[in-house]
């Protein structure tokens, strides 16, 4: 109940917060899962796409490159295939790696506005709640517990908005960090595909035996 009661006292500004910090919880949860299956067998993949590459099939390489659906799979894939192709393949991974970056970047800006939006929540709520207590003071002269118990129940509002923001903050900054580490091992996977063609014969397209590809 006292919860309850600290809420209700924060004034109308407290629904605000509240669903600021529902949109974190949400956020946070819908990127761990993107993140996790974005990042899926990454450790194990560049290795393995460097043996590839030296045994200089293209159809076993394009096979391997679809079976991994992680972010940096579908950036050699992108390459691979543009390679067999005969198109340009640092302008196709370079695409495929911008649409992936946008991807893991997804919804990151609203944390951003969050951590900022919600202090802001918080001293409007405030500075309303005292505008009410001074009301009442303009009223009630001789009152002065009523205009403490006011403004203490508007500083509710701003604690609650820092609140917010802290916890906004601290998921943001931990996607930052794994965003940086996902855009890191893209720029691996460009460099490994574009050094293991460079190094080798023009790659030929797969057998029809073998179905096409895409």
């Amino acid at each position: 109940m006292e919860v309850v009661e600290l809420f209700a006292k924060g004034g109308p500004v407290m629904y605000l917060l509240l669903i600021s910090s529902v949109v974190v919880v949400a956020i946070a949860i819908e990127r761990l899962r993107y993140y996790s299956y974005a990042e899926e067998d990454d450790e194990k993949f560049l290795p393995a796409l460097v043996n590839r590459l030296k045994a200089q099939s293209a159809d076993e390489i394009l096979i391997f490159c679809r079976k991994h659906r992680s972010s940096v799979g579908k950036v050699a894939l992108a390459g691979i295939r543009a390679a067999v192709e005969g198109e340009n393949v640092e302008f196709a991974m370079n695409v495929a790696y911008d649409d992936e970056a946008m991807k893991f970047r997804a919804r990151l800006n609203y944390l951003s506005m969050i951590v900022t939006l919600a202090p802001l929540l918080g001293l409007l709520g405030t500075i309303s709640g005292m505008i009410e207590s001074f009301n009442i003071f303009s009223i009630q002269a001789g009152q002065p517990l009523a205009i403490t118990g006011g403004i203490g129940e508007a500083l509710i509002a701003t604690a609650t908005g820092l609140c917010v923001s802290i916890f906004a903050l601290i998921v943001h900054t931990y996607f930052a960090q794994r965003l940086d580490e996902n855009l890191t091992e893209l720029d691996k996977t460009i460099n490994v595909v574009l050094a293991g063609l460079s190094g080798q014969s023009e790659l030929q397209p797969a057998d029809d035996s073998e179905g096409e590809i895409l």
